[in-house]
C-alpha cells in the first residue's frame, strides 16, 4: 500500500468544478503526521511505517514508551502503512498532505455512525408486511429457518441487530482540491463517519477508469 495519512472529517459542502457544475464534496483535514516506527523485511518480515496523529493527553506506559523510542509524544491515533519505500524514512519524520500532490483518487476509511439496535426494515431494507386483516408481522422478519432439514438457522442470516459503528472504506474517491497551506484535502462525494471523526486516507488501490474525469 502506498503511504497514507491520518486526519479528521470536517464535513460536506458544495463546490463548483471548472465547468461551473455544482459538486458535492467532503473536506478532510490532514495535519502533519509523525513517524513513530519503521519496519523492515529483515527485522519484521515486511516493510511498513507507523504514523501517529495528534497527542494523547494521558497515554499508558506502553504507548508512551513506544513513542519515546521515536522521540515523539504519544499520538492520539496510530496506523500502519505498508510501503516499499519504508527504508527512506526514519522515526520522528513528519509527513504532510503534500504527499497527495498529483494523486487523482484516494481511498478513505473511517468508523461509520452507530445506529444502535435496528430491525430488518431499517437495517436490511426489508419490505413491511400488511397492516390489516389481523397481520402480526408488520415489521418482523417472519420465518428464519427450515423445519426438518437442516433444522438450524444459516450463518449470516439477515436479522435484527446492531447497525453501524464499523470500519468502512469508500474507494476511489476523486481528489477535487488540495490545499497544502491549510492541510486540507477535498474529495468528491461522501465519506463514512461523523464530522470530526478519524479518517485514514491513502492513494486509491484501483486505477480510475479510462476517460474518467479527475
Amino acid at each position: 500500500m502506498p503511504l497514507g495519512m491520518l486526519g479528521k472529517k470536517l464535513g460536506m459542502t458544495t463546490a463548483f468544478d471548472d465547468e461551473g457544475r455544482a459538486v458535492a464534496v467532503t473536506v478532510l483535514e490532514l495535519p502533519p503526521n509523525r513517524l513513530t516506527q519503521v519496519k523492515s523485511p529483515e527485522k519484521d518480515g515486511y516493510a511498513a511505517v507507523q504514523l501517529g496523529l495528534g497527542e494523547k493527553r494521558r497515554p499508558n506506559k506502553p504507548e508512551a514508551g513506544h513513542a519515546a523510542g521515536a522521540g515523539v509524544a504519544a499520538p492520539e491515533a496510530l496506523r500502519e502503512f505498508r510501503t516499499a519505500d519504508a527504508a527512506s524514512f526514519k522515526p520522528g519524520d513528519v509527513v504532510d498532505v503534500s504527499i497527495f500532490e498529483g494523486v487523482r483518487a484516494v481511498d478513505v476509511r473511517a468508523l461509520s455512525k452507530g445506529r444502535g439496535f435496528a430491525g430488518v426494515v431499517k437495517r436490511h431494507g426489508f419490505r413491511r408486511g400488511p397492516k390489516s386483516h389481523g397481520s402480526k408481522a408488520y415489521r418482523r422478519p417472519k420465518s428464519i429457518g427450515a423445519s426438518a432439514t437442516p433444522s438450524e438457522v444459516y450463518k449470516g442470516k439477515r436479522m435484527p441487530g446492531h447497525m453501524g459503528h464499523r470500519w468502512l472504506t469508500c474507494a476511489n474517491l476523486k481528489v477535487f482540491r488540495l490545499d497544502a497551506e491549510k492541510s486540507l484535502l477535498v474529495v468528491r462525494g461522501s465519506t463514512p463517519g461523523p464530522n470530526g471523526g478519524l479518517v485514514v486516507v491513502s492513494p486509491a488501490r484501483k486505477a480510475l477508469r479510462a476517460g474518467a474525469k479527475s
